[in-house]
C-alpha cells in the first residue's frame, strides 16, 4: 500500500503545457541607418519586416487597400503605364514609401511602356542613378536603363523613403499579438489557466499522479473534457479549482484590439466607414460620401501630385488622373 501524504509533506507544483515563444518584429529597426557596402546603400528599416506587417493587422491592411483602390480608380491608363502597372506602383509607394519605374526603349530608340520594380528588393546604388535588384544578400542584379525613384520624404536621410505609418508599428504588432494569444487560448484548451489546489491529506501519491496526467491529457483537441475525482473521506474544499484571471483576459483582449485599432485609424487617417468597420453606437459614423471626399482631398490628392512628378522626369505623360467621383461614370 502506498504511503499517505501528510500535511507537512513537500508541496507539489507543476505547470500545464510548455513555454510558447513570443513573436516579436522589433528587429525591423535593426537597420537604423543607411550603411553602405561596396555597391549599394542598405535601407534604414528592414523592408521584409515592413512587408510582413501588412498582413499582421486587419485595419492596417484595410487602410492601405482603400488608399490603393481610390488611387487606382482615378488613374487613367496611358501608353507608358496600364492599370495593373499603376496598382503595383501605388501599392509599393503606400507600403514601403518607395516606388520605382524603369523606362524602356524600342530597338529604334523610341520610348515604350516601362516596368515597375519591386520596392522590397530594389536598392539604391552608390553611383548616381544606379539601382540594384537584391532578392538575397548574396544575389543581385544591376538594373540597366533609366529608373525613376519616387519616395516619401524622411527627415533622417535622403536615400530611401519611409512609409508614414511607422510610428504605429507597436500598435500593429500589439494587435497581432493579441489575436495570436486569443487563438492559442482557444487552441490550447486550458484557456486562461487555473490552479488545482489540493489540501486533502487523504489522497494517495499515485492518485495525484493520475489527476495530473488526466489534466494534461484534457488539453488541445477535444478540450472541455470533464474530470471526475473520487476522494473518500476527504474534507470539504479539499480539492479546489481556482481560475487565473480568466475574466480579465477576456476584457483585455477587447480593449487591446480596440485601442490598437484606433491607433491604426489615426495614423492612416482613413474614415472607418470606408474600411468596413461596424460602428458601436447607434448614430453610426456619419455621411460616408463626405468622409470619402475629405479623405481623398487631404490624403490622396497630395500623393497624386507627388506621382505626377514622373511626367517631368520622363518628358511625357506617364501618369494621368481623373477627378474622384463616387457616382458611377463611364471612363472617357
Amino acid at each position: 500500500m502506498s504511503k499517505k501524504i501528510q500535511a507537512n509533506d513537500e508541496v507539489l507544483a507543476f505547470t500545464f503545457g510548455d513555454d510558447i515563444e513570443a513573436i516579436s518584429k522589433r528587429d525591423i529597426f535593426d537597420y537604423i541607418q543607411c550603411n553602405k557596402n561596396d555597391k549599394w546603400y542598405e535601407p534604414p528599416v528592414d523592408f521584409n519586416g515592413v512587408a510582413n506587417m501588412r498582413l499582421s493587422a486587419v485595419h492596417h491592411d484595410s487602410a492601405l487597400t482603400v488608399k490603393c483602390n481610390i488611387l487606382s480608380g482615378t488613374f487613367v491608363p496611358t501608353k507608358y503605364m496600364d492599370s495593373m502597372m499603376f496598382q503595383k506602383l501605388a501599392l509599393n509607394f503606400l507600403v514601403f514609401g518607395n516606388t520605382y519605374y524603369a523606362s524602356q526603349k524600342s530597338v529604334l530608340g523610341n520610348k515604350i511602356k516601362g516596368d515597375i520594380l519591386p520596392a522590397k528588393y530594389t536598392r539604391v546604388g552608390l553611383e548616381p542613378e544606379q539601382f540594384f535588384y537584391v532578392p538575397m544578400y548574396n544575389e543581385y542584379t544591376e538594373y540597366k536603363g533609366n529608373v525613376f525613384h519616387l519616395m516619401a520624404p524622411d527627415i533622417n536621410q535622403e536615400i530611401y523613403g519611409l512609409p508614414q505609418y511607422l510610428s504605429a508599428i507597436n500598435s500593429i504588432m500589439l494587435n497581432e499579438s493579441a489575436t495570436l494569444f486569443r487563438r492559442r487560448y482557444y487552441k490550447n484548451g486550458s484557456h486562461a489557466g487555473y490552479i488545482l489546489y489540493m489540501t486533502d491529506a487523504a489522497q494517495e501519491k499515485g492518485d495525484i499522479d493520475a489527476i495530473r496526467k488526466a489534466l494534461k491529457d484534457a488539453k488541445g483537441p477535444g478540450n472541455f473534457r470533464n474530470l471526475f475525482v473520487y476522494a473518500p473521506g476527504g474534507e470539504e474544499k479539499g480539492i479546489q479549482i481556482i481560475p487565473v484571471a480568466e475574466a480579465a483576459a477576456k476584457d483585455e483582449f477587447t480593449g487591446i484590439k480596440n485601442i490598437s485599432r484606433d491607433d491604426m485609424l489615426a495614423i492612416h487617417r482613413v474614415p472607418p466607414q470606408l474600411m468596413g468597420i461596424i460602428p458601436n453606437n447607434t448614430g453610426g459614423f456619419g455621411d460616408a460620401e463626405k468622409a470619402a471626399k475629405v479623405c481623398y482631398i487631404n490624403e490622396l490628392k497630395p500623393i497624386q501630385t507627388a506621382m505626377l512628378s514622373i511626367n517631368d522626369w520622363m518628358g511625357d505623360e506617364v501618369i494621368k488622373f481623373r477627378e474622384y467621383e463616387l457616382a458611377v461614370t463611364t471612363p472617357a
